[in-house]
């Protein structure tokens, strides 16, 4: 495994933390500022409105920019939001120093997608990009319990100064482990590509198949994160758990994160379509569980845990899904997907909030979130039909009598887009 995967690792777990942490802090955060509980809210929404405009905003504006100086950049930024975090002395400038650290994370993981598929073979990517993601998932399942803990002991504050700290040893990492630009040996899918330009990434969107990639992205995390978002309610009203028990549980559903992330890259490295279609279609059985069960504890504990590990075992073959499609313009395509996992965030809370509201009980998140998901498999499934017959038919204008290479690359091109 190449070293530079664990410095993007070590970045992905920084960010991580920092989105995450500030709930299991916001209470400490509310009182030391002197806010409701709404107003420090925007501390999270906020942040994940700023993600999806950095997804796009600054890798776009980096397009043709090397790519190593730019993921250097962009923790630089990181670690000047966390600082200015730790160090604000209101709530605006919180806010602002949570929103220039958010402006960071989709870029990074965008942009860290397409280095971490530079770095191994073809057949590796979709691996290679889950350990850049290992990072994430680990902040869920060890950085928030521990940044919680360390705010609670020595003030919210120490946790965005450790979080600083965790930015520069991933700064540290890029810089001495990540090589300049992808080796020209024709491993990573840039070997061969023409320059980057912000024109040829645009153009990446005239592909179906990248739109329809970003379709199931925005609703299967839509899905999981609308029963996710009240999960807590769930477990305390429905299931019966103390609340002191909730912060252990989430850390089994940041496990099956971590175990679905590792073992959702293996497969996708076989077959990135039927990796997504069998995961999808296994969310939306497990929520349908987790629907009807929720009063059951032990079959809460289990469903919790698959969860997390169907839900986030589709994230390494999303990422190399859309890249792949995208082509030799995989950058901006990337970035857009981190922005649909925010989507998909904002529209999973919104809906799990619209049923709370209506009075439909604390499982109806969990109902309304099996059905965007099934949407989501419909969607994949659809899109992964459509590319069995366009690959089907590039392979017979190939083995048509007589046909030249320029009809051959004529009708690749054309089911590609």
């Amino acid at each position: 495994m190449p070293l530079g995967l664990i410095a993007l690792a070590i970045g992905g777990f920084g960010i991580g933390l920092t989105e995450f942490v500030i709930m299991g802090l916001l209470p400490q955060v509310a009182a030391s500022f002197g806010v409701t509980e709404a107003a420090a809210g925007w501390l999270i929404s906020g942040y994940a409105l700023a993600v999806v405009v950095g997804a796009l905003g600054l890798t776009a504006a980096t397009t043709r920019l090397p790519r190593k100086p730019v993921l250097m950049g962009l923790l630089v930024l990181f670690i000047a939001g966390n600082a200015i975090s730790a160090l604000a002395p209101t709530y605006e400038v919180m806010l602002s120093g949570r929103i220039l650290a958010a402006l960071c994370h989709g870029a990074f993981f965008g942009i860290g997608s397409v280095v971490a598929a530079s770095l191994v073979a073809k057949e590796k990517q979709a691996a290679a990009i889950a350990v850049m993601f290992t990072g994430l998932t680990a902040a869920n399942v060890l950085g928030v319990p521990f940044g919680t803990f360390l705010g609670q002991q020595f003030g919210w504050q120490s946790t965005f100064w450790a979080i600083s700290g965790i930015g520069v040893v991933a700064l540290a990492g890029l810089w001495l482990l990540v090589p300049k630009a992808p080796a020209a040996s024709g491993s990573g899918p840039e070997a061969s590509a023409p320059a980057p330009s912000l024109r040829l990434e645009l153009g990446a969107f005239r592909s179906g198949q990248v739109w329809l990639s970003l379709v199931v992205t925005v609703l299967g995390f839509g899905g999981m994160f609308g029963a996710f978002t009240y999960i807590a309610y769930t477990l305390t009203e429905v299931g019966g758990f103390a609340a002191g028990a909730v912060p252990w549980l989430l850390v089994l559903f940041g496990g099956g994160l971590f175990v679905g992330n590792w073992v959702g890259g293996k497969l996708a490295d076989r077959s990135i379509d039927g990796t997504l279609v069998g995961f999808i279609a296994a969310l939306v059985v497990v929520l349908a569980l987790f629907g009807a069960l929720a009063s059951s504890q032990p079959a809460t504990i289990v469903l919790l845990a698959l969860m997390g590990g169907f839900g986030f075992g589709t994230v390494p073959g999303l990422q190399s899904r859309i890249m792949r499609y995208a082509s030799g313009a995989p950058t901006l395509a990337s970035g857009a997907n981190i922005a649909a996992f925010n989507l998909g965030n904002a529209l999973g809370a919104w809906a799990g909030g619209v049923a709370i509201a209506a009075d439909l009980g604390y499982t109806s998140p969990i109902w309304v979130g099996a059905a965007i998901t099934a949407a989501a498999l419909i969607v994949m499934i659809a899109a992964a039909v459509a590319a069995r017959r366009a690959s089907a038919g590039s392979s017979s204008a190939s083995d048509a009598p007589g046909a030249t290479p320029a009809a051959v690359t004529g009708a690749v091109a054309a089911s590609a887009h």
